[in-house]
């Protein structure tokens, strides 16, 4: 059984190989293949982000009294990486290359910082703070495997 950090984590990483392979068939100019890279890393984004928001960032928020805390500015971060998405779709719709590429190096820093907070702070602390946390990080399991 997965730790809080450890499933989270290990969902980041595939995010982020999902998302180099959709920008990178967008820099061949290979538009079907990205439109479907793409779909299939806002899927698996949108599935982690929604069991963070739904389950795990609740918990939290109630196991620490922490409700105007880390868990807001995650949501406020969240919520910045879908308005980039929709950049993104919006790009590869009309094939432009340059737009894409933009869009995606400020979510892919995005990404970065907001995943360094949450696998340095966010979710060892909820580990430790979480009753039954290794059942919490199953559930997590659960939910994102079967979207």
């Amino acid at each position: 059984m997965s730790s809080i950090p450890q499933y989270l984590t290990s969902k980041h990483r595939e995010c982020d190989q999902l998302f180099i392979e959709a920008e990178a068939t967008v820099v061949k100019s290979d538009w079907r293949q990205a439109q479907l890279a793409l779909v299939t890393f806002v899927k698996e984004l949108e599935s982690h982000l929604q069991a963070e928001e739904n389950i795990l960032f609740p918990e939290f928020e109630q196991a620490t009294g922490m409700t105007s805390g880390p868990t807001v500015v995650m949501r406020g971060e969240h919520q910045q990486m879908r308005r980039l998405i929709e950049g993104l779709l919006e790009a590869i719709s009309k094939q432009h290359k340059d737009d894409f590429l933009g869009l995606s190096e400020t979510l892919l820093i995005l990404m970065q910082q907001h995943n360094m907070k949450e696998e340095m702070m966010l979710y060892p602390m909820s580990q430790q703070q979480i009753p039954e946390a290794d059942k919490l990080a199953a559930q997590l399991q659960q939910v994102c495997e079967r979207e």
